[in-house]
């Protein structure tokens, strides 16, 4: 009975502490590690990347965000991709799950460019008042070539929410 009051002040604590975190007016920026072989399309093999985030809450749980990538396969028809892109992430503010959607511009080596819109389903899962580990299931929709470049994957990132105060 002690471990499952104890279980659910603590529940109640960071609920109380995650709410704050999503209000108008706070900044955002975040780094996620790629690839890994965590993400599947038809056309990489091992694949590596690095993607760097910005945003900004035009209001209380929406997040405007901006973002930036690079990945490395060992693919030779696509050895470097390189990305830039705008998107949003709904919060609910009861838990730290997120909900996004974003457009981005791909550049591949060999001449490859694309538009990819994606999707995002995510957690915000605070370490302290700022600082988050966020792992999200994605799905990048290509529009060059389905088949070969859409993907779904899984990603894991490290967050920090900004603060006037």
């Amino acid at each position: 009975m002690t471990k499952k009051l104890f279980l659910l002040v603590a529940a109640c604590i960071m609920t109380l502490s995650a709410s704050a975190q999503f209000q108008k007016g706070k900044g955002y920026i975040g780094a996620s590690l790629t690839g890994l072989n965590l993400h599947y399309n038809g056309n990489d093999k091992f694949t590596l990347g690095l993607q760097a985030q910005g945003g900004y809450f035009i209001a209380d749980n929406l997040m405007l965000l901006g973002e930036a990538s690079f990945e490395h396969s060992s693919n030779d028809a696509v050895a470097d991709r390189y990305t830039l892109g705008v998107g949003g992430r709904y919060y609910l503010e009861s838990c730290g799950l997120f909900f996004g959607a974003a457009a981005k511009l791909v550049h591949c080596d060999h001449n490859h460019n694309d538009v990819m819109p994606g999707l995002e389903v995510g957690y915000a899962f605070f370490l302290n008042r700022s600082v988050t580990i966020e792992p999200a299931i994605y799905y990048d929709q290509s529009f060059t070539s389905h088949k070969n470049y859409s993907t779904i994957g899984l990603r894991v990132g490290v967050g920090i929410y900004l603060f006037d105060d």
